[in-house]
């Protein structure tokens, strides 16, 4: 029984792992950690697998939280067979990004964008052989909003309603917030668009991330698939893969014993 977590700016998100399956996911607010100890208590796994982006001090209180168990961090330069980092310094591309192109590939074996909807947009491009050719990086949605808000004098934090029905939004708005909701909604699907004009004409677009609900229906003219989780989903391939490693390495060790 292994544990694996995605660690975010937003949330912590988690998941049990036994016999190479999950068993349940979930994810926590970060005023909700002490909830971790509970899951630890009931499902007692032996080793925990992670892939962060939060800062120093959200980090130890997430290694408090988790104790004595031994923890693996993963990082964009943590090999995966079948996928091949394109970073010029791979240690430096975030732990999210890589999980999720790991995450993708196994799903997905044509080219692929791999978009994440988070505090952040990602957009990262995969070719038909695996390899990570590169990609962007911009404020997420909810930031577009509260960077124009914090910036001037005059503009709302937008909380339009219809932020969840994003079709509704007029084409040519006609009040403060829905104009504000709209020009973000446009600026990250326009990024969206563009990038994947950049791939094949066989290529897939794939969203994952808190805001892709809002962001999935205004990509209509691309063959989008949402994927839950996917970054979690790395991170379980991540593992497995790790632990078949150090399996290899034990049994290599084993034989040249006397």
């Amino acid at each position: 029984m292994i544990l694996c977590l995605d660690a975010g700016n937003s949330c912590l998100k988690w998941g049990i792992v036994a016999a190479s399956d999950w068993q349940v996911r979930g994810e926590l607010a970060w005023t909700e950690l002490a909830k971790l100890r509970q899951i630890l208590v009931r499902w007692q796994p032996s080793h925990v697998y992670l892939a962060s982006v939060i800062g120093a001090v959200r980090e130890a209180a997430l290694a408090k939280a988790i104790g004595n168990i031994p923890i693996t961090r993963f990082t964009g330069a943590s090999a995966f067979p079948g996928v091949n980092n394109g970073y010029a310094k791979p240690a430096t591309l975030g732990a999210d990004r890589w999980c999720a192109l790991i995450g993708a590939r196994q799903m997905e074996k044509r080219p692929c964008l791999v978009v994440m909807l988070g505090t952040a947009t990602t957009l990262d491009t995969l070719d038909g052989d695996g390899n990570f050719l590169g990609g962007m990086i911009l404020p997420g949605f909810t930031m577009m909003k509260e960077a124009l808000a914090k910036g001037t004098a005059n503009l709302p934090v937008a909380q339009s309603e219809r932020e969840a029905l994003p079709d509704d939004m007029p084409l040519f708005p006609t009040d403060t917030e829905s104009a504000i909701t709209g020009g973000c909604l446009e600026a990250q699907a326009g990024a969206i668009e563009r990038a994947f004009m950049r791939l094949p004409d066989a290529a897939l677009c794939l969203v994952s991330g808190g805001a892709a609900p809002i962001l999935a229906s205004r990509l209509s003219r691309l063959p989008v698939q949402a994927v839950p989780q996917l970054v979690l989903e790395g991170v379980r391939l991540l593992a497995f893969a790790e632990q078949d490693n150090r399996n290899a390495a034990q049994d290599q060790k084993a034989s040249k014993t006397p």
